[in-house]
Protein backbone atom coordinates (compact mmCIF):
# COMPACT_ATOMS: atom_id res chain seq x y z
CA UNK A 1 0.00 0.00 0.00
CA UNK A 2 2.81 2.65 0.71
CA UNK A 3 3.41 2.15 -2.91
CA UNK A 4 0.23 3.02 -4.36
CA UNK A 5 0.65 6.48 -1.61
CA UNK A 6 3.86 6.91 -3.23
CA UNK A 7 2.75 6.56 -7.00
CA UNK A 8 -0.21 8.31 -6.09
CA UNK A 9 1.63 11.35 -4.77
CA UNK A 10 4.81 11.14 -7.23
CA UNK A 11 2.01 11.29 -10.10
CA UNK A 12 0.57 14.94 -8.80
CA UNK A 13 4.17 16.18 -8.90
CA UNK A 14 3.20 19.03 -5.91
CA UNK A 15 1.87 18.44 -2.93
CA UNK A 16 0.47 20.33 -0.24
CA UNK A 17 1.47 19.70 3.97
CA UNK A 18 -0.44 20.79 6.49
CA UNK A 19 0.78 21.74 9.88
CA UNK A 20 -0.61 23.98 13.10
CA UNK A 21 1.43 26.96 14.60
CA UNK A 22 -0.42 27.82 17.79
CA UNK A 23 -4.31 27.99 16.45
CA UNK A 24 -3.51 28.23 12.88
CA UNK A 25 -3.12 25.80 10.51
CA UNK A 26 -0.24 26.55 8.14
CA UNK A 27 -0.32 24.96 4.40
CA UNK A 28 2.56 24.64 2.17
CA UNK A 29 3.53 23.12 -0.94
CA UNK A 30 6.21 19.60 -1.04
CA UNK A 31 7.67 17.68 -4.31
CA UNK A 32 9.71 15.24 -2.37
CA UNK A 33 8.34 12.32 -1.93
CA UNK A 34 10.75 8.71 -1.45
CA UNK A 35 10.96 5.07 -0.38
CA UNK A 36 13.56 4.83 2.36
CA UNK A 37 14.28 2.27 4.92
CA UNK A 38 10.37 0.54 3.58
CA UNK A 39 9.24 3.99 4.86
CA UNK A 40 7.38 6.98 2.97
CA UNK A 41 9.91 10.13 3.35
CA UNK A 42 9.68 13.55 2.90
CA UNK A 43 12.27 16.82 3.87
CA UNK A 44 12.52 20.16 5.17
CA UNK A 45 15.00 22.09 6.21
CA UNK A 46 15.75 22.47 10.32
CA UNK A 47 15.64 26.99 9.87
CA UNK A 48 11.77 27.05 8.28
CA UNK A 49 8.96 27.36 10.21
CA UNK A 50 8.17 24.17 9.24
CA UNK A 51 10.70 22.32 11.26
CA UNK A 52 9.71 24.12 14.14
CA UNK A 53 5.94 24.04 14.01
CA UNK A 54 6.56 19.94 13.40
CA UNK A 55 8.58 19.55 16.73
CA UNK A 56 5.86 21.84 18.45
CA UNK A 57 2.85 19.30 17.10
CA UNK A 58 3.97 16.44 15.40
CA UNK A 59 0.57 15.78 13.50
CA UNK A 60 0.65 16.35 10.57
CA UNK A 61 -1.41 16.04 6.92
CA UNK A 62 -0.54 15.89 3.40
CA UNK A 63 -3.19 16.36 0.58
CA UNK A 64 -2.63 16.04 -3.38
CA UNK A 65 -4.99 16.10 -5.89
CA UNK A 66 -4.90 14.98 -9.68
CA UNK A 67 -6.63 16.52 -12.84
CA UNK A 68 -8.87 13.73 -13.37
CA UNK A 69 -10.99 14.05 -9.91
CA UNK A 70 -8.68 11.88 -7.48
CA UNK A 71 -7.40 12.77 -4.35
CA UNK A 72 -5.32 11.42 -1.17
CA UNK A 73 -5.14 12.71 2.46
CA UNK A 74 -2.26 11.69 4.30
CA UNK A 75 -2.32 11.81 7.85
CA UNK A 76 0.17 10.75 10.72
CA UNK A 77 2.79 11.80 13.17
CA UNK A 78 6.13 13.25 11.99
CA UNK A 79 9.33 11.92 12.86
CA UNK A 80 12.44 12.98 11.88
CA UNK A 81 14.37 10.31 10.69
CA UNK A 82 17.66 12.07 9.16
CA UNK A 83 20.66 10.08 8.19
CA UNK A 84 23.58 10.71 5.80
CA UNK A 85 21.93 7.48 3.72
CA UNK A 86 18.36 9.64 3.85
CA UNK A 87 19.93 12.30 2.87
CA UNK A 88 21.84 11.25 -0.15
CA UNK A 89 19.02 9.25 -1.44
CA UNK A 90 16.75 12.44 -1.34
CA UNK A 91 19.59 14.29 -3.70
CA UNK A 92 19.34 11.52 -6.17
CA UNK A 93 15.89 11.60 -5.66
CA UNK A 94 14.71 15.54 -6.49
CA UNK A 95 18.39 16.88 -7.82
CA UNK A 96 17.42 19.91 -7.71
CA UNK A 97 17.50 20.53 -3.61
CA UNK A 98 21.41 20.14 -4.72
CA UNK A 99 21.22 23.84 -5.40
CA UNK A 100 20.42 24.56 -1.39
CA UNK A 101 21.61 21.38 -0.06
CA UNK A 102 24.22 18.82 0.81
CA UNK A 103 24.22 15.26 2.71
CA UNK A 104 26.58 16.57 5.19
CA UNK A 105 25.05 20.29 5.60
CA UNK A 106 23.09 20.32 8.87
CA UNK A 107 19.89 22.31 7.27
CA UNK A 108 18.70 19.21 5.94
CA UNK A 109 16.35 17.21 7.25
CA UNK A 110 14.05 14.37 6.29
CA UNK A 111 10.96 12.56 8.23
CA UNK A 112 8.70 9.71 7.73
CA UNK A 113 5.20 9.79 9.32
CA UNK A 114 4.20 7.16 12.23
CA UNK A 115 0.53 6.02 12.32
CA UNK A 116 -0.50 7.28 9.37
CA UNK A 117 -3.26 6.85 7.07
CA UNK A 118 -4.20 7.53 3.31
CA UNK A 119 -7.56 7.87 2.31
CA UNK A 120 -7.71 7.92 -1.19
CA UNK A 121 -11.12 9.65 -2.88
CA UNK A 122 -12.59 11.05 -5.92
CA UNK A 123 -15.57 12.88 -7.73
CA UNK A 124 -17.13 10.11 -8.51
CA UNK A 125 -18.32 9.15 -4.41
CA UNK A 126 -14.87 6.29 -4.62
CA UNK A 127 -13.57 6.30 -1.09
CA UNK A 128 -10.80 3.84 0.52
CA UNK A 129 -9.08 4.22 3.43
CA UNK A 130 -6.08 2.19 4.52
CA UNK A 131 -3.64 2.16 7.74
CA UNK A 132 0.36 2.42 6.55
Amino acid sequence: MLKKVLDFLAAAGTFYLATVEGDQPRVRPMGLVMMHDGRLCFSTNNRKPMFAQMAANPKVEFCAATPDGRWLRLSGTARFVTTLAAKQQALETMPMLKHMYSADDTLFEIFTLDNATATFQSMSGEKETIAL
